[in-house]
């Protein structure tokens, strides 16, 4: 008994200590706790996106319906072309299924030769070839691509222009959906967040936020670091001064660089859906640069940036700022001829300009210059998703409700004409990689937008770009029907053979329907802005001159054109020198008004 009692007073064995929780590291703790901050940054940001007229957001329903159409007609008629096409379809992904497990059973991935990886830059990963997941996922994508494309280009649709939209529309949504857009199919992006433990997607995050905030709402990429560069500091910093300060512009004389200069001075109009200093981003490449080095007395024309209250503002008054900034050319320079230059749409506008001065018999202009500017309209290009009318009555709405065409509205049109390199890139190395937006001059300045006018915008999708009244029957404005045979002068016009906003064979026709028995077209390589930016110094882009007539299109223009290396500039100045008068005393600017580049080109939308 004693015994017993000896053993139930021994006491219990003590408990173990309940296990530690496995520690957070400080370094993944902490990115958690920014992860949620920026999380509710974010929903705070996408909140405050403006609503727009569902117009401008997407293609009107009767796309869909004509599609739909198209499809029934053609299951309807064909249906053994249908059947073939998903036969087809599957067959190529279920051979791509069996053939990866075929391999994997092996042991080994032998992925076949992929002639589209070579030259797609989104698929320059080698683990898009050797790595089993990414080349299954890779392969499979291109194979629906594929098939996309040729089921939308089947169709056969009535109306070519509805499958032109339809076509483009099937490779918005192929590029959208390209597997590397997505986090778990980017082997770039994995290897980089594993890489920085997590560090990358943080960095990534804040990107997209500071996007969705600087955007006020909007989901657009910067392309370039907004804190590398200040105009007037360090870009457009050509020295001169604002001689005239308009509710619509200011215009800006540059300082002379030489003793004497051309008697007949240039004012130059940029367009006011940028920026003028494109033309001036550093010495090295400024063309107002070179040209007041070549012995010219410049005048360029900086446009403001219009709020709601310029609504009512249209053509016409765009028109008539380009004879006030002649008026004023004239008053300062005390000479009665000028040498005007126009540049995408500022070439548009000087065009009806001319026009109406031949009109009223106002012949100041001696000389006349369009740089990538599109006058005839009959064929669209890549702009003919947006410019049907749809899309035209949704920005018309949008533009009667706030009485501008948004600045960021603009920018993302234009950027979904290259959405691979103006969208999709950029944001994959943004918000999935975590870099920073490159310090990139070009790029800081095509960030750089301006609002529109709201009339100003309808005058031009509907009378121009839709009607194509200035080839037609005559441009209505201010009393007369403007037309490009009005215009007599003398004139040079300069295409870019890579330009998808003006497609040189769509400018070279209408010069060669301009009125003028001295014109003359110069060609050079590249695109929308490189083509014009091309500094002989670089020596990067040449170009094509052709003496020849405009009668046998811009096809054969070019077939017996020459090719010369290097750039335009020198060949152009060399036409204008005949056209610009005997040198006299260099003449500089007056003062009065702020230092170049002036007030207006510091606003923001």
């Amino acid at each position: 008994m004693a015994k017993a009692a000896s053993v139930q007073a021994r006491p219990e064995p003590a408990a173990p200590p309940p296990a530690a929780a496995p520690e957070v590291p400080a370094q993944l703790a902490e990115n958690m706790e920014r992860i949620e901050a920026l999380t509710q940054r974010l929903a705070a940001a996408l909140s405050r996106r403006p609503m727009h007229d569902p117009g401008v957001e997407a293609p009107g329903a009767d796309l869909v319906v004509n599609a739909g159409l198209a499809w029934a007609k053609l299951w309807s008629e064909q249906p053994a072309r249908i059947v073939e096409q998903q036969v087809k379809y599957w067959g190529e992904t279920l051979a791509h299924y069996a053939g990866m497990q075929q391999q994997l059973t092996r042991g080994k991935l032998t992925a076949p030769e992929d002639a589209e990886a070579e030259t797609d830059k989104r698929f320059r990963n080698p683990l898009w070839q050797s790595h089993p997941y990414f080349n299954l996922v890779k392969t499979q994508y291109q194979i629906n691509a594929r098939a996309m494309r040729e089921a939308a280009q089947n169709l056969d649709m009535l109306d070519p222009v509805d499958q032109h939209r339809l076509n483009w529309l099937t490779n918005q949504i192929i590029d959208m959906f390209a597997p590397t857009n997505f986090l778990a199919t980017n082997p770039d992006a994995i290897e980089r967040a594993l890489e920085t433990e997590g560090e990358s997607l943080v960095k990534g995050l804040a990107n997209l936020v500071r996007d969705v905030e600087t955007h006020g709402g909007e989901m657009i990429v910067s392309l370039a670091d907004r804190n590398a560069f200040a105009v007037g500091e360090n870009i457009g910093t050509a020295p001169g001064r604002v001689v005239r300060q308009e509710r619509l512009y200011e215009l800006i004389q540059y300082s002379p660089s030489t003793e004497q200069v051309h008697a007949v001075p240039i004012v130059l109009f940029p367009p006011w859906i940028n920026k003028f200093y494109i033309l001036d981003l550093k010495p090295e490449n400024s063309l107002i640069r070179w040209i007041v080095d070549q012995g010219y007395t410049l005048f360029v024309v900086s446009w403001k940036n219009p709020d709601a209250s310029f609504a009512e503002t249209g053509l016409a008054d765009y028109v008539s700022a380009y004879l006030s900034v002649m008026d004023a050319v004239e008053e300062i320079t005390s000479e009665p001829k000028l040498n005007a230059v126009g540049y995408c749409i500022g070439g548009t506008t000087l065009s009806l300009t001319l026009a109406l001065m031949a009109q009223r018999g106002d012949d100041r202009v001696n000389s006349a210059t369009f740089f990538t500017t599109l006058t005839d309209f009959d064929e669209q290009g890549e702009f003919t998703p947006f410019l049907q009318d749809d899309f035209v009555e949704g920005i018309a709405a949008e533009v009667a409700r706030t009485g501008i065409f948004a600045a960021h509205l603009m920018t993302r049109t234009m950027s979904f004409l290259r959405a691979n390199d103006l969208v999709w890139g950029p944001a994959i190395r943004s918000y999935l990689m975590g870099e920073a937006p490159p310090a990139f001059d070009l790029l800081y300045w095509n960030g750089d937008a301006t609002n529109l006018p709201g009339k100003m915008t309808t005058d031009y999708l509907r009378g121009l770009c839709q009607q194509n009244l200035l080839v037609g029957e005559g441009y209505p404005m201010l009393g007369h029907q403007l037309k490009l045979s009005d215009i007599q002068l003398p004139l040079c016009a300069i295409g870019c053979e890579t330009d998808h906003i003006a497609p040189w064979k769509h400018s070279w026709r209408g010069v060669a329907q301009m009125g003028s028995k001295d014109k003359r077209f110069i060609l050079s390589e590249s695109g929308h802005i490189a083509g014009i930016v091309n500094p002989p110094s670089k020596k990067k882009y040449g170009h094509y001159t052709n003496d020849g007539d405009f009668l046998g299109g811009p096809e054969a223009w070019l077939d017996s054109a020459r090719f010369a290396a290097g750039s335009w500039w020198p060949v152009w100045e060399e036409w204008l020198r005949e056209k610009s008068g005997e040198m006299v005393a260099a003449r500089s600017p007056e003062a009065g008004f702020s230092a170049a580049p002036g007030e207006y080109v510091h606003e923001t939308p």
